[in-house]
């Protein structure tokens, strides 16, 4: 046998995996006729037992006109549960339970206090030989039920106790202040939670809240506070309604104009229903503010003026405790009264009917948009049963917990049937009161009710989506559940499809202070103002926001890069100066036509090596000179292709020394021009000079400074192959880091300084006789020296591959300046005027030009 835990896990259990997919539908009509609406009369359920079988004589009930349809429910919930009590065979065998009815009807803004009258409705009260009552079930004032107390404690027999059935409220629970008062009603534990997680849904942050005046709105609104909080959500406009049930019209006044201010849409609305907040939603409607409405099952209701007081034309939402369906409660109420169903379309004037939510007829896309006509056939196509209502199943459950205290109360007390042989049975009401509060039971819908408040679990909730889509119409749909228990994220279901179909729930207006922040901008907060109210700025360079309302917009990783609009990172694109770009190409086809061309040359004088022309200022250093240049232009070639660690240092040393050896031959050609002229002057003694050869030195030390140079540049900071991600938008820029800075600029400073002394050198030697004065040997080196200075500008404004493509060119085009402006016009005096190249053509005795050589 099943223990109760065991049940409970296991319903537990169901719970959580059952879905959304039998939701239910309650027809509303308003009633215009009956000038009480909703207004509920206050009923003592008096329970006392008696042996045997009893039938409780419902038939005979005679109820005052003025009672509402809601009030009938709630008297045919508890016999319903009498009902089958008294015939089960399980519980209290030959033993019925007893009710005595009496019903007070509670209008607006009378006082409760007044209305009892010690000798009608006090229970209990009674002469010798009348009847004892157990316990007192009410419900559904808790106003009247504070009252009660002291009216019981005067009565003759005390110890009766009260069972309150209304919705809970929080000073009952004071066990000091109504020591015999106990609430069935389960506490709204998980009530803000479950509001907060509907706001969040539908993705609204700016809410408005309406309370009561009471330690029971103060404590929802200090939930509140917290749980939006943590969702970011904001308050718009707090509305504390004072209790006094007579308003001043100041006082309203100034709830009107707090609402007509607040820009919230959505407004929650929490407190008990007797209190003054109908008056003031009243006083709205009459001014025409609507709002969505996010409430309780109490406000769910029907005014004095016949129509529905939370009426909104994109919807209220409401939010009622998660309950079963009692087989049979349709059924039972016809039996009791025949007569109220006389016609189809008097279902719903006792309050709710409901049926099973289908698809609507083919012509009607959304319920809303269906004809009246339609409306109806659909309806009445599907069996009609009743619902009860959060205080019918109270008051339901709250007899079978009586029934269940009195049964266990038997069964230890087992020896009391012979001891009170040929009596009537009687129990202790106190001691039954203390059993109740603690015993658990499942009630026939299957469902485990614990009495024991210290023991409840979080409650559970069905939503609900009231619209009114017809004049006198309006149809209260289930749309999800909220179970607090559950993890985070899963605590709240809605059927979207359902939704979808009954309603146009896409096009409420969003309750938010600010417009959303879309994808690529990010919140900005606004000081002085709530979270929620913010501005919206563009994300930084390379950062995005994929998502509304960003708080932060998310850095790419340094492989990627942000698209325009700051919404997506994208891969970057590898850039290199490649041999296959066209600009890659055209410098590598340069690199290699200058190259030849200059073997070319070298060629030639190699031929020519005994002419006139190619021995003056020394044949060999013009060799020397024709391959520096074809390395540097076979260097460039390095700066083309994807590097690697051996190339990046080729570039810079070979770059570095081979630049300098041409350079520094230059220099050493220019010194020996000078020097050759000098010794012919009389009275001059550096002949010697030029006998040890010693301009030629000049190549080999200005080398070997460049060669330490680059040694202690390898030695400190090498150049090494770098990825720039930030030099180039969207592009990873492959290439040679230089190492060191300083070593660099030095390296070339260096080689800058010895083009800079041939370029002076040659300037002094411009007034030489024109035949052994190489004249282009000035403008050849203002070339090289122009093409390096405009170089270092032009190389720190540009950037990737575009970087790498200048130093190339500038190689190329010093190089080639050399090249052209030194060794042009001999050829063109080689090849094509051989005449001039003769001994008997120069001006100056060819010993001069021997003594050159």
């Amino acid at each position: 046998m099943f223990s109760l835990n065991s049940v409970f896990w296991f319903l537990k259990i169901s719970l959580i995996f059952c879905h959304l997919s039998d939701p239910r539908c309650f027809w509303r009509i308003k009633d215009t006729e009956n000038n009480l609406g909703d207004t509920e009369t206050y009923c003592f359920f008096s329970i006392s037992t008696k042996d045997g079988y009893v039938k409780n004589d419902y038939f005979s009930l005679n109820l005052d006109k003025q009672v509402t349809p809601k009030t009938r429910h709630l008297i045919f919930s508890v016999y319903l549960a009498l009902e089958e009590i008294n015939d089960s065979f399980h519980i209290l065998p030959n033993i019925s339970l007893v009710v005595n009815i009496e019903c007070v009807l509670q209008k607006y803004g009378e006082k409760t206090g007044l209305l009892l009258r010690s000798e009608e409705l006090i229970p209990n009260y009674y002469c010798i030989n009348e009847r004892r009552y157990l316990i007192v079930l009410t419900a559904p004032s808790w106003a009247i039920s504070t009252k009660l107390g002291p009216f019981l404690f005067m009565s003759r027999i005390p110890e009766v106790s009260q069972l309150y059935c209304g919705h809970f409220h929080l000073p009952l629970s004071n066990n000091e202040q109504f020591p015999h008062l106990y609430q069935i009603s389960k506490k709204d534990t998980s009530l803000p939670l479950a509001m907060v997680s509907l706001v969040v849904h539908f993705r609204w942050n700016w809410i408005g809240v309406i309370i009561t005046n009471d330690d029971h709105g103060i404590q929802f609104l200090s939930e509140l506070r917290g749980e939006m909080q943590n969702n970011i959500v904001c308050l718009s406009v707090v509305i504390i309604i004072k209790t006094q049930k007579l308003m001043a019209l100041k006082e309203l006044h100034m709830n009107y104009k707090q609402i007509l201010m607040s820009s919230a849409k959505v407004v929650i609305v929490y407190g008990y229903k007797d209190s003054p907040i109908i008056y003031v939603l009243i006083s709205w409607k009459s001014h025409g503010i609507f709002r969505i409405w996010v409430s309780v099952s109490q406000f769910d209701m029907i005014t004095i003026r016949g129509d529905f007081l939370l009426y909104s034309s994109t919807g209220t939402f409401i939010f009622s405790h998660q309950k079963p369906e009692i087989s049979g409660f349709e059924q039972f109420i016809q039996t009791v009264h025949p007569s109220n169903y006389s016609s189809e379309f008097s279902f719903a004037k006792l309050w709710w009917t409901y049926f099973r939510c289908s698809l609507p007829p083919s012509d009607c896309k959304k319920l809303k948009n269906c004809p009246t006509k339609t409306v109806f056939k659909w309806l009445f196509m599907t069996p009609l049963g009743m619902a009860m209502s959060d205080t019918c199943y109270n008051l339901y459950n709250a007899v079978y917990g009586v029934a269940h205290s009195l049964h266990e109360m038997l069964l230890q007390q087992v020896d009391a049937w012979s001891k009170n042989a040929g009596k009537e049975l009687e129990f202790d009401p106190w001691k039954m009161f203390s059993v109740l509060k603690t015993i658990q039971f499942i009630n026939p819908a299957g469902d485990l009710v614990n009495m024991n408040q210290n023991l409840r679990q979080d409650v559970k909730y069905d939503v609900f989506y009231i619209m009114d889509f017809q004049k006198v119409y309006g149809l209260k749909m289930k749309i999800g559940r909220f179970s607090g228990h559950l993890s985070s994220g899963q605590q709240l279901y809605m059927s979207k499809e359902i939704i979808e179909w009954a309603t146009d729930i896409d096009q409420i207006l969003p309750s938010i202070c600010s417009m959303p922040c879309r994808p690529g901008l990010r919140k900005s907060p606004q000081e002085g103002k709530d979270i929620c109210c913010f501005g919206c700025n563009p994300c930084p360079e390379n950062e995005i926001s994929n998502m509304t309302n960003m708080d932060q917009c998310v850095k790419c990783p340094e492989n990627q890069y942000a698209n325009e609009d700051h919404t997506l990172c994208l891969e970057k694109v590898v850039a290199i100066l490649d041999y296959r770009d066209p600009l890659g190409k055209a410098l590598a086809g340069f690199a290699l036509c200058f190259s030849v061309l200059t073997s070319v040359v070298l060629g030639i004088f190699l031929k020519n090596r005994d002419t006139p022309i190619v021995k003056a200022n020394n044949q060999t250093l013009s060799f020397v000179l024709l391959i520096s240049l074809i390395f540097c232009f076979i260097c460039s070639l390095l700066y083309i292709g994807h590097p690697t660690m051996v190339i990046c240092i080729l570039q810079q040393t070979t770059f570095a020394i081979v630049f300098t050896v041409a350079t520094s031959t230059i220099l050493a050609k220019t010194v020996i021009v000078v020097l050759a002229f000098k010794i012919t002057v009389p009275g001059r003694r550096m002949r010697w000079l030029l006998e040890i050869g010693a301009p030629k030195y000049i190549i080999l030390i200005c080398t070997i400074i460049q060669l330490i140079l680059c040694g202690i540049w390898l030695g400190t900071s090498p150049p090494f192959v770098d990825a720039d991600v930030h030099m180039v938008h969207g592009h990873i820029i492959i290439v040679c880091n230089k190492g060191s800075v300083i070593a660099f600029y030095c390296v070339l400073g260096y080689m800058g300084s010895v083009a800079l002394a041939s370029f002076t050198v040659a300037f002094l030697a411009r007034n030489l006789p024109d035949t052994f004065n190489e004249a282009l040997l000035t403008f050849s080196m203002l070339v090289f020296c122009s093409v390096w200075i405009t170089f270092i500008p032009v190389y720190h404004s540009t950037k990737g591959k575009t970087m790498v493509a200048v130093e190339v060119f500038s190689i190329l085009a010093s190089s080639a300046g050399l090249l052209l402006c030194i060794f042009a016009p001999k050829c063109y005096i080689i090849l094509l005027k051989p005449q001039k190249n003769s001994f008997q053509k120069f001006k100056k005795p060819h010993a001069i030009a021997d003594n050159i050589s």
